[in-house]
């Protein structure tokens, strides 16, 4: 009945430990694969999705959670009826820089038109 109480600290705080290691090996080699990507070589599945995907396709998977489902708005401003406000072209300023909280290069450089366009269109 004479156990040890701090024996299953010791077991956890090993696990912690190990865990730790092993994360940081697994964010060293995504940081090599970010780094590829970015020097344009390897693409990821995710980049190679959106590169053949349509302007709705890019709207569900990068902008309804500020925007809307319906284009609303929300935490980000309604996209309905933008092109009475903004032209084609800073429309896809925006896209393509960013706006206040909304981060820039959400939109694969080759889309940006087809999307600015299609925000345009938005009624």
């Amino acid at each position: 009945m004479n156990r040890n109480p701090v024996l299953p600290y010791i077991v956890i705080m090993i696990f912690g430990i190990g865990l730790v290691f092993m994360l940081s090996f697994k964010g060293i080699g995504d940081a090599k694969d970010m780094a590829k990507e970015k020097e344009g070589g390897e693409k990821t599945e995710e980049s190679a999705d959106t590169a053949s995907a349509s302007p709705e396709e890019i709207y569900k998977q990068n902008c309804v959670s500020c925007h809307g489902d319906a284009y609303q708005g929300g935490v980000g401003p309604e996209l309905k009826g933008v092109g009475d406000r903004l032209s084609v072209d800073e429309v896809k300023t925006t896209i393509k820089n960013g706006r206040g909280a909304m981060p820039a290069g959400l939109v694969p450089e080759d889309k940006l038109d087809e999307m600015a366009e299609f925000i345009h269109g938005l009624k």
